[in-house]
């Protein structure tokens, strides 16, 4: 058995994460369930397809995936987006009753980065 690449595991758990954060937002907060998921899937989608159109047309340098053999470190910094996206999610739990969209977005934006990641990284 192959083993798994580490970009991809990094949105998985990203993901999950999310998962976790759009299920504690519509549980203890104020907006509807149905508005969270919507806005995770669509932010999350619209990202990893709209972000390298944007980049090609601002003529950005490619960026490189998030965790490379080349520098052992970026693991370590990279663990750090499910390790915040999951404090997120345990935000509407401390504090419930407030409407945690932008909660929910911008954790959907942080797994489109490393869903972003991933597909270079299996590209390359």
């Amino acid at each position: 058995m192959k083993s798994l690449e580490p970009n991809l595991l990094l949105a998985i758990t990203t993901g999950i994460a999310l998962l976790l954060v759009t299920l504690t937002a519509s549980v203890y907060g104020a907006g509807n369930p149905l508005r969270n998921l919507l806005l995770a899937l669509i932010c999350s989608g619209g990202f990893v397809l709209l972000n390298p159109v944007l980049m090609r047309a601002i003529k950005a340098p490619a960026r490189p995936p998030m965790i490379h053999p080349d520098s052992p470190g970026t693991a370590a910094w990279a663990g750090l987006f499910p390790m915040v996206v999951i404090l997120c999610a345990a935000v509407p739990v401390f504090v419930p009753g407030i409407d945690y969209g932008l909660l929910v977005i911008i954790a959907a934006v942080w797994f489109g980065v490393t869903v972003e990641s991933a597909l270079k990284a299996r590209r390359a």
